[in-house]
């Protein structure tokens, strides 16, 4: 008998006959039997376990939801960005249109004897986008080749040198082959006036054959000096630069277009002006 209980054995009945005393004392603080404590025991880590996954479903859940809302909020203020940008950008093209309605009406009270037509650019030169471009006026509304072309400023835009029923393709003053006859309005010192390609300058015009003598400033104006195709006294550009050709015999004056060729949209091509 006196080995009947071995260690392993002894010391289990220890730990259990401990752990019997210790829940039914804390049974007898709580009130909860032994039972009771047990399953509570077992319990209290499932139920913690179980609290902490509803707490972060809840978050997921949330997450998700704010999520959904931001995104909602989100699109709708890009389509409030894209309604502004459509108001701006019609306020902006109805500021030009405005614009240059005004103009035309002061062209159109400076030079009573043109004849009008008014046309928008189409297209431009894919190779030079300011040499020519096509405008939506033609043959139907009275155009022909060899026309002026003149902005809502009454700056020299260029001539016609294609017409079609619908549309006509106007050469600009920046083409080199287009030479029309100009004086420096502050002098009357003439000259002619060509696109600057020869010499390197392909947004500047060239005015040749000005007598060695002639005189010219920064920023004087150089006008048609009028033809049979270019009314007299239309600006052609403004002067930047001058002096004397190789041979020394004349001067060349270089000069910055007046029409903005290249941000033009609408344009004007006289189709009658009275002789003076």
């Amino acid at each position: 008998m006196k080995h009947f209980f071995t260690n392993k054995v002894k010391a289990a009945l220890i730990i259990a006959v401990l752990l019997t005393a210790i829940l039914a004392v804390i049974g007898n603080l709580t009130g909860k039997t032994l039972p009771e404590t047990l399953v509570q025991s077992i319990l209290t880590p499932l139920r913690t376990g179980a609290s902490s996954l509803t707490y972060q479903a809840q978050r997921f859940y949330d997450y998700i939801f704010r999520y959904e809302a931001l995104e909602a909020e989100n699109i709708a203020l890009k389509e409030q960005l894209a309604q502004m940008e459509d108001a701006a950008r019609e306020a902006d093209s109805v500021s030009r249109e405005n614009d240059r309605l005004r103009a035309l009406l002061e062209l159109k009270k400076a030079n009573e004897d043109f004849d009008l037509v008014d046309g928008y650019i189409i297209a431009r030169n894919s190779q030079d986008w300011n040499s020519s471009f096509t405008v939506n006026r033609g043959a139907d509304e009275g155009i022909t080749s060899g026309m002026c072309v003149i902005s809502a400023n009454g700056e020299v835009v260029g001539l016609v040198s294609e017409v079609g029923s619908n549309y006509c393709v106007v050469k600009t003053v920046l083409d080199p082959s287009l030479r029309i006859s100009a004086t420096i309005f502050s002098s009357g010192t003439g000259g002619i006036v060509q696109g600057g390609y020869s010499s390197g300058n392909q947004q500047l015009l060239r005015m040749d054959n000005l007598p060695s003598t002639a005189v010219v400033v920064n920023g004087d104006q150089v006008v048609t000096a009028g033809s049979t195709i270019y009314p007299r006294n239309l600006i052609l550009g403004y002067a930047v630069d001058a002096g004397k050709t190789e041979t020394g015999a004349a001067m060349y004056a270089l000069l910055k277009p007046a029409a903005d060729i290249a941000r033009l949209e609408q344009v004007f091509i006289i189709t009658n002006f009275g002789a003076e």
